[in-house]
């Protein structure tokens, strides 16, 4: 059994997170510029079996497409091109970021710590995984 990867896409940087081989475990893996996606990806995937890819999808409050929608079809398209064996689903990310400082928060994370872009944008990722997780085992 492969990985599950999530993708918390930005324009910037992206979190991503895996689950273990067993697919039980959501772990925040790093935090990447965008534009150096492609390059992680193949040398990740070169490595470690990735059965799906789950992105997150952020829509508006009232579940319109928002300014990425356009960016986030490319990653899929991308995605399902280049890993043809590995299935992709977008996942609605709405209210990710504030639930990720909200547990930075709770864990007693130091406030610098939390006004880092990069750390918010990987516990996203986490909680973009764990909401796919939940779903699975509905």
């Amino acid at each position: 059994m492969g990985r599950i990867m999530a993708i918390d896409f930005g324009l910037k940087r992206c979190g991503i997170a895996v689950t273990d081989t067993l697919q039980i475990i959501a772990t925040p893996l790093e935090t990447i510029e965008s534009k150096q996606l492609d390059v992680f990806l193949k040398k990740y995937c070169g490595q470690e079996l990735v059965d799906t890819f789950v992105i997150g999808h952020p829509r508006q409050l009232d579940g319109s497409d928002n300014y990425l929608e356009n960016n986030i079809q490319e990653l899929k398209k991308y995605l399902n091109t280049t890993y043809p064996n590995s299935s992709t689903v977008l996942i609605d990310e709405r209210y990710t970021s504030k639930m990720a400082v909200q547990s930075m928060i709770t864990s007693g994370v130091k406030k610098k710590e939390r006004q880092k872009k990069e750390n918010i944008d990987l516990i996203s990722a986490v909680l973009i995984l764990q909401t796919y997780m939940q779903t699975l085992n509905k």
